[in-house]
């Protein structure tokens, strides 16, 4: 690992970004704000794909600042007593994906949702501004107005809604519900959890969102991360406000949160990864204070890796003992 510190330092290594003084009181307003929203719920029959023992639904909703969310909703079609439940996130700039590869979980007695995030590839808006794709530069949005229009702050409160409307589905059983994802959707994954409490399993692979002064002191502000040296270039060539901004992404920054996670964790870290660099990933592994373990994979970066899905099939497979 030329690019990192050395493994025994990834151990204890507790993140870079600053944490802003008044973090707590941050996102206990924002939890407030998205406790308050009547979300309207609309479940929409998918017709374009089916299975014998599967069932598809758009589940749309309404998340914080007006913005109509859409998830996928997959459930059993026979179901005699509540299901667990997996709650996937994609990674950065797509969107839930296929239907179809859900559907093993689903075989096996599980219901899947699959959340799109605002303004990125899926059906979710962002209103910020227009409806529509916007993409890129999702990390920077927010960053030159208010704190609380930080629109990673927005996606954060739709992934706790999400998991608060599943709760009250008599299908779902609210004592086991996981949360899932790669990259942003790893990121995503551990976020919901420390935002919901009905969360009781993470599996988060290589998370994004985390540690940005770490990413921008290792010169890897590139890539997932490049938007960040694009706003200082554009807007702060001479870094007269880097602090502030720094300060500012904190509210966003996932290690930040990580210390509200009462959920079993599982995370995968590649040590080669230089788009979402190890210790950014350590720096919220190691603020996790409930149950938790990592896979360590030296040789990989942020890329397929063999066997992992297998890995987590059986993980989540515990849920049904």
């Amino acid at each position: 690992m030329v690019f990192e510190m050395p493994f025994e330092k990834l151990k204890t290594y507790m993140g870079t970004n600053p944490c802003p003084p008044d973090f707590d009181e941050y996102w206990q307003r924002a939890l407030e704000e998205m406790n308050s929203i009547d979300p309207k719920i609309e479940l929409i029959k998918e017709k374009s794909i089916e299975a014998p023992y599967a069932e598809c639904y758009n589940l749309f909703y309404t998340g914080v600042r007006g913005a109509r969310i859409r998830a996928q909703f997959i459930k059993p079609k026979k179901i005699d007593k509540p299901c667990p439940v997996v709650v996937r996130f994609h990674g950065y700039q797509r969107e839930a994906g296929d239907w179809s590869d859900k559907f093993a979980l689903v075989a096996a007695g599980f219901i899947v949702a699959a959340m799109d995030v605002r303004g990125q590839n899926g059906l979710s808006e962002d209103v910020g501004g227009h409806k529509g794709n916007t993409v890129f530069g999702h990390i920077i949005r927010g960053l030159d107005g208010d704190k609380d229009n930080l629109l990673f702050r927005h996606v954060f409160l739709d992934a706790a809604e999400l998991v608060k409307i599943l709760v009250n589905f008599p299908e779902v059983d609210k004592e086991r519900i996981a949360t899932f994802g790669f990259s942003q959707g790893g990121g995503l994954a551990l976020a919901c959890a420390a935002l919901s409490p009905y969360v009781s399993r993470v599996v988060s692979v290589y998370p994004f969102l985390s540690d940005y002064k770490r990413v921008w002191e290792m010169d890897l502000a590139k890539d997932a991360y490049e938007e960040i040296r694009m706003y200082f270039r554009f807007k702060d060539p001479l870094h007269e406000r880097e602090d502030e901004i720094f300060m500012k992404l904190g509210y966003i920054d996932v290690q930040h949160l990580a210390k509200w996670i009462k959920a079993e964790v599982l995370m995968v870290t590649g040590l080669m990864d230089t788009i979402c660099p190890p210790s950014t990933q350590f720096a919220i592994y190691n603020k996790i204070k409930s149950k938790k373990k990592m896979l360590i994979y030296p040789d990989y970066g942020h890329e397929n890796i063999p066997y992992l899905n297998d890995k987590i099939f059986m993980y989540f497979m515990e849920m049904l003992k």
